[in-house]
């Protein structure tokens, strides 16, 4: 059986990651670093879409940024032509 991460790479998500800056309830001068990581769609990015939406209904902390990083995991092989061709008797 194919793990769940793979039969979404199959489907077209890739390895998103976002960098949330927010700022603390207490100290709304001090910035906070929060990592969040799951397979997603690009360019929409719905699943972080989703987490965002909880993080400004439900926390306290208000976001100040976020940044994203996207890589499909599952891409077509890549060829490079060789020079040289070695023999091995």
């Amino acid at each position: 059986m194919a793990s769940r991460a793979f039969v979404r790479q199959l489907a077209g998500y890739g390895l998103t990651t976002a960098k949330i800056l927010y700022r603390l309830p207490d100290h709304p001068i001090i910035l906070q670093t929060y990592i969040w990581q799951d397979y997603d769609l690009h360019p929409r990015f719905p699943e972080l879409q989703k987490f965002l939406d909880f993080w400004t209904a439900k926390l306290d902390g208000k976001l100040h940024s976020v940044t994203v990083a996207h890589c499909s995991l599952i891409k077509p092989a890549e060829i490079r032509m060789l020079k040289h061709e070695l023999s091995l008797h």
